[in-house]
């Protein structure tokens, strides 16, 4: 499903809190579409591979030593190839990645692999986390005694890490870019301020290092922060955020078929009023 541009009323009188930082202004695009008062408070700075890492990682492929990629995320993609580019030429860089069998864990990948034409080997299926991946590597591209580069993507993945080494991988990791807290932390803070206080009905995480960071910036007042998420509706991209959300005693309480950012305001629309309405009835 693409993004949906139409504007409907679904959220009319809802706040909604947003983390998103590099698609912030489409989601609250998105949103304020279905009638939704949006609070935008960005929550991660990317921050691009290091220079000491590109050489080790051109080593690698130069000397033929990867034999298996696995791609995790698609701007994560971009920036590999991309980096390498710098540094090689892109024809180059373009046969190693021919010659290497390589594996994704979801459809954004394979989108940016194909900008590059390349296709990758073996893809994960949906739900399209670490568990599909190491599924899909068992059935059709096994890695025990492998050099499997692995490119991250501001989290560390480390059950997919430990799932590579319980299989005898020789895993190479290749963070292409780590998460940061923004320069600027006044709109996050802002964002706090509106949880505690009771002005926000709804809660967006598109990634789990929004939660870790929400939790690091609201430091003094974590469990304040817990409990306020525990009574708004809490909407999760997807099943890797979610996951660190229950990790901490966060049930999301929607999460899209897909984890798409038209996919989750679809979901959002169409289940957070009724679900706030219930968790009020409640008490």
């Amino acid at each position: 499903m693409a993004d949906d541009p139409s504007t409907t009323e679904e959220l009319r009188g809802l706040r909604v809190l947003a983390f998103e930082s590099r698609r912030a202004v489409e989601l609250r695009r998105l949103l304020e579409s279905r009638g939704a008062e949006v609070v935008s408070a960005p929550a991660i700075r990317e921050i691009p591979l290091d220079s000491a890492l590109i050489e080790t990682v051109l080593h690698e492929f130069e000397g033929g030593h990867i034999e298996i990629l696995l791609l995790l995320t698609g701007v994560g993609t971009r920036t590999l190839v991309n980096a390498l580019a710098t540094h090689r030429d892109s024809e180059t860089v373009l046969d190693w990645l021919r010659r290497i069998p390589i594996a994704v864990r979801g459809p954004k990948p394979v989108a940016a692999l194909r900008e590059f034409g390349l296709e990758p080997r073996v893809r994960a299926a949906e739900p399209n986390t670490w568990r599909e991946l190491l599924a899909v590597l068992d059935a059709e591209l096994p890695v025990a005694g492998k050099r499997v580069a692995v490119q991250e993507y501001g989290r560390p993945p480390i059950e997919l890490l430990e799932g590579l080494a319980a299989r005898g991988a020789r895993v190479l990791r290749v963070p292409v870019y780590r998460w940061a807290l923004p320069e600027d932390l006044a709109p996050l803070r802002a964002g706090i301020a509106a949880l505690l206080c009771g002005r926000v009905d709804v809660a967006v995480f598109t990634t789990a290092v929004q939660f870790d960071h929400l939790l690091e910036v609201a430091a003094a007042e974590r469990e304040m922060v817990l409990a306020a998420l525990r009574r708004v509706v809490v909407a999760s991209i997807g099943p890797t955020a979610s996951q660190a959300l229950r990790g901490l005693g966060i049930e999301p309480d929607l999460e899209p078929e897909h984890p798409k950012l038209g996919w989750l305001v679809r979901t959002i629309a169409a289940e957070a009023p009724a679900r706030l309405a219930s968790r009020r009835a409640q008490g």
